[in-house]
């Protein structure tokens, strides 16, 4: 448990001028806009939580909140696994607008903790394969960890955090 960083400006835009637009911490602060911000907050927290659940991260009593203000998702409840945990985790903070994800989750099946890599400007997996693992070949257990969040392993984005299981 704790806090993980992100890179806010980068992920999926889950935000926008529908109905998941998160407050901004300009209106936010603002005190006629509470309930705005309230309203704003809850359908931005549901629209991360709607993201998890779609990708089949979820858990019976998964549970999200979003503070715009602070750009802070906070994640409680309880995941089967310790990977499940860290997908969650990192489907909540890899969204634009989000930059810290407060852990509050618990786990069901305990195991050892995967690194997590931000990605930079030209970084592909199979170096980022050969900087944890020291072979690029095995940039496919990082593509592996990653599913459903990634795709295709040539689609990943700077500011993206990946998570890195151990070595295979």
């Amino acid at each position: 448990m704790g806090l993980f960083s992100f890179i806010k400006d980068a992920g999926e835009k889950l935000f926008g001028g529908g109905e998941a637009k998160a407050a901004t911490p300009a209106n936010a602060a603002a005190p006629a806009a509470t309930a705005d911000t309230s309203a704003a907050n809850a359908k931005a927290a549901d629209a991360i939580k709607q993201y998890i659940v779609s990708m089949n991260l979820g858990s019976s009593d998964l549970d999200v909140k979003f503070d715009a203000a602070t750009s802070v998702v906070t994640v409680s409840g309880t995941a089967p696994d310790q990977a499940i945990k860290e997908k969650i985790l990192l489907a909540a903070g890899n969204v634009q607008g989000v930059g810290e994800v407060d852990d509050q989750l618990s786990v069901v099946q305990a195991a050892p903790e995967a690194r997590f890599h931000t990605v930079a400007r030209g970084d592909t997996l199979s170096a980022i394969s050969k900087t944890y693992y020291g072979n690029p070949n095995n940039y496919n257990a990082i593509f592996e960890a990653n599913k459903p969040m990634l795709t295709h392993p040539d689609k990943i984005y700077p500011g993206q955090v990946l998570r890195i299981p151990p070595a295979p």
